[in-house]
C-alpha cells in the first residue's frame, strides 16, 4: 500500500489528488508543506503530493523554496479542476449564515457569492478543515466553503454547489519521491516535462545568456521564476520548467549552454506531461 503525504485534511483538494493517484494509498495528513515533505525524506510516507500552482491565485507560497532543500524528485503531475460548495450543518438555510470559514485562497476564489451572502469570513487553515470546523461547531449560524467531498465526510448540507468565481479555476500538483522514477523515453508520442533549479554566474548578462540555448534551440520554456536566497538578498535561484527530455538533441544543447552561466544546475524531476496541460496547448 501506498503512502502519501500531503496538506491539509481528508476531504481537501490534496487528499483527492492523492485517491485519484493512488486509489488504495494510506493517507498521510500534514499541516504544513515541509512536514509533508519531510516525511518522503525521512521514510515516513512513500510519495508527497503538492500543489504548487493555481490558475487564479499563482504560484503557491513557500513550496519553491522547500523544494531543493527537500532533495526528493518530482515524478509526475496532476492538473486539477477546483470546485467549492458553500456547506453547513444539516437543516441549515442560506438565510441562517452569519459566517464563512474556508482556507485564505478559497476565500478569494469565491469572492462572488460571499459579497452576494455579505457574510463575514474566518480564515482556516485548510478547506476541509473549515469543513470539520463547522461540523464540530455544530452551529447554522457557521458555514464553510470546502471541496464537494468534505461535506458527506463530515455530515454537512450543501447549501450552493459550484460557487467559484471561475469555472476554469485549475490547481496543478506535483508527485515527490526520494528516487526519481525512470524517465520516459524523449519521443513525439510521449511529450516529457523537465523541472530544474539553476543559479546563474555573477557575470553581466549571465541570465539572458543562461537562457538563450533554449531560444536557439527552440526548446519550450514553460515556466521560469526566480526567488531570493539568504537574508542579503543578493543571490536569486531560478526554478524552470521546459517541454522535453534531457536525451533530446535539443534539450541537452540548451542545458549545456545553460550550465555553462550556471555555477548550478540541478534536475528536479523528469516527468509524462498531464494529459490537461497537452490539451490546453491543443486548444
Amino acid at each position: 500500500m501506498t503512502t502519501v503525504a500531503y496538506q491539509g485534511e481528508p476531504g481537501s483538494n490534496s487528499s483527492t489528488v492523492a485517491r485519484t493517484l493512488f486509489p488504495a494509498c494510506r493517507e498521510l495528513p500534514f499541516t504544513g508543506f515541509e512536514q509533508a515533505l519531510e516525511a518522503v525524506t525521512l521514510d515516513a510516507a512513500d510519495v508527497a503530493v503538492i500543489p504548487v500552482d493555481n490558475s487564479a491565485a499563482g504560484r503557491v507560497a513557500d513550496v519553491h523554496h522547500l523544494l531543493p532543500e527537500s532533495r526528493l524528485f518530482i515524478i509526475a503531475e496532476y492538473f486539477l479542476a477546483i470546485r467549492f460548495d458553500l456547506m453547513g450543518v444539516a437543516g441549515t438555510s442560506l438565510d441562517q449564515i452569519e459566517v464563512v470559514r474556508s482556507h485564505v485562497h478559497a476565500l478569494g476564489q469565491c469572492r462572488k457569492v460571499l459579497r452576494e451572502g455579505g457574510w463575514r469570513t474566518l480564515v482556516s487553515d485548510d478547506t476541509a478543515g473549515a469543513a470539520r470546523e463547522v461540523a464540530e461547531l455544530g452551529d447554522p449560524r457557521h458555514a464553510a466553503l470546502a471541496p464537494p467531498a468534505a461535506a458527506g465526510l463530515f455530515g454537512l448540507d450543501v447549501l450552493r454547489s459550484g460557487v467559484e468565481d471561475d469555472p476554469d479555476n485549475t490547481t496543478r500538483f506535483v508527485v515527490l519521491s526520494r528516487e526519481a522514477a525512470p524517465a520516459p523515453a524523449p519521443a513525439a508520442a510521449a511529450p516529457t516535462m523537465t523541472s530544474l533549479f539553476f543559479n546563474v554566474r555573477n557575470i553581466p548578462s549571465a541570465l539572458y545568456k543562461a537562457l538563450g540555448g533554449f531560444a536557439s534551440n527552440a526548446v519550450n520554456l514553460t515556466k521560469i521564476e526566480s526567488y531570493q536566497m539568504g537574508a542579503g538578498l543578493n543571490a536569486s535561484r531560478f526554478y524552470a520548467e521546459i517541454e522535453g527530455h534531457p536525451d533530446d538533441p535539443r534539450v541537452e544543447l540548451a542545458l549545456q549552454e545553460l550550465r555553462f552561466f550556471s555555477s548550478e544546475v540541478r534536475i528536479l524531476g523528469v516527468y509524462p506531461a498531464h494529459a490537461r496541460r497537452l490539451s490546453g496547448r491543443q486548444g
